[in-house]
């Protein structure tokens, strides 16, 4: 009964601070992409993007595999820097930038900047990265504060974390957090958190 209850329902475990919602179809088209590519010209933007390359440059001058690229501004990153995409959209610009990588081909890092919250199973993509991974997400403190987020997005986001929540979501995966800042709601975004992690396993 309860399982029928919980189907495309919000379901969240509030011991582990771990949250699902069963998003089933996805906004990933031509106009997502452009309001992307209009967003990062923005003063907000053109700062974000600034802070994420030298958070990433601060661990790493290696190769990054951005997965979720957005507008495909931080693929602009001087050190070698990819993308991967399930947008069609931003897959023929990274093809046509000869930009293009699938993740399980493996990367020596790689950055999910508002991304991770959208794969259903991250399993394939965290598998793929040997040291680093690169995280922004919105962190919530209860199932109440997800539910009067802007954040929750049930045509777009899967996971929703508190802190702790998604350290030990990536703990699982074998990676341990060692960085966590706020830069990103510092810039001006809402309950936005920026975390750094390693591979430990």
């Amino acid at each position: 009964m309860f399982s029928q209850f919980a189907q495309d329902q919000l379901q969240w475990l509030p011991e582990i601070g771990i949250g699902y919602y069963p998003v089933t179809d996805a906004p990933y088209d031509a106009a997502y992409f452009e309001k992307y590519q209009q967003m990062s010209g923005t003063n907000i933007g053109l700062t974000l993007n600034a802070a994420r390359v030298k958070l990433v440059n601060k661990y790493t001058r290696g190769e990054v595999l951005d997965i979720g690229i957005g507008s495909g501004v931080f693929l602009g990153r001087k050190n070698p820097t990819f993308g991967y995409d399930i947008n069609p959209v931003a897959v023929e610009w990274l093809k046509r930038n000869m930009l293009y990588r699938e993740p399980w081909e493996g990367a020596e890092s790689m950055t999910f900047w508002d991304s991770l919250e959208h794969i259903h199973d991250p399993t394939p993509y965290l598998q793929g990265c040997r040291e680093y991974a690169f995280v922004s997400c919105p962190i919530y403190e209860s199932a109440e504060h997800i539910l009067c987020s802007k954040h929750y997005r049930k045509d777009e986001h899967c996971w929703y974390w508190t802190e702790e929540g998604l350290c030990r979501f990536m703990s699982y995966f074998g990676f341990e957090l060692v960085e966590h800042n706020l830069m990103e709601t510092e810039i001006g975004r809402e309950d936005i958190g920026t975390f750094v992690f390693k591979r430990t396993l």
